[in-house]
C-alpha cells in the first residue's frame, strides 16, 4: 500500500481529518474543533492515500525536555497496514532531540504503543473534568 506523511498543516482537509475521526467512533470533534487543536500543535503528522488523508497524528513540545503526543488516528478502513506505526514514527523523529515524550493511549490500544516503544509511566498523575473520562482512565484512590 503506498501512502505517504506529510508535514505541512496548509495540506489538512479538516473534513476528511472529522471523516478519520468518526471512522472509529470519535463524533464530537468537529471541523472548527479539528482545526484549532492542530493549527496549536507544534509538530503534525498527516498519512495520505490516492490524495485523500487516512490517518494522523500531533503533538506539543517545548522543544527542549518534554512532548505530549496526541491523536494517533487511522481510519478504520486503513488500519493495519503500517500507517499508525508510521505516523508515531515520523512524530518522534521530529522530537529526536526531546528527552522525554509522553502520550495517554486510549482504551484498548496500549498494544499498540508498546510496539512502537512506549512503556507505563510509574508515576503518571492526571486530571479529568468529564466524570467519564476521569472513570476511564484514572485508576480509583485506594480506601483510606
Amino acid at each position: 500500500m503506498d501512502f505517504y506523511i506529510d508535514r505541512d498543516l496548509s495540506k489538512a482537509n479538516w473534513r476528511e481529518m472529522k471523516d478519520v475521526y468518526e471512522s472509529v467512533g470519535w463524533t464530537k470533534h468537529t471541523e472548527e474543533v479539528i482545526q484549532r487543536v492542530f493549527q496549536a500543535s507544534n509538530v503534525i503528522a498527516l498519512a495520505f492515500y490516492d490524495g485523500r488523508i487516512v490517518g494522523f497524528g500531533r503533538a506539543l513540545s517545548d522543544g527542549v525536555f518534554n512532548v505530549a503526543v496526541y491523536d494517533v488516528v487511522v481510519h478504520r478502513d486503513f488500519q493495519k497496514r503500517g500507517i499508525g506505526k508510521a505516523i508515531v514514527e515520523d512524530l518522534l523523529a521530529q522530537l529526536s532531540h526531546v528527552s522525554c515524550v509522553h502520550l495517554i493511549a486510549t482504551t484498548g490500544n496500549e498494544p499498540f504503543y508498546q510496539q512502537t516503544g512506549f512503556k507505563k509511566i510509574k508515576t503518571a498523575m492526571g486530571r479529568y473534568r468529564s466524570c467519564d473520562l476521569a472513570r476511564e482512565y484514572l485508576e480509583e484512590e485506594e480506601k483510606r
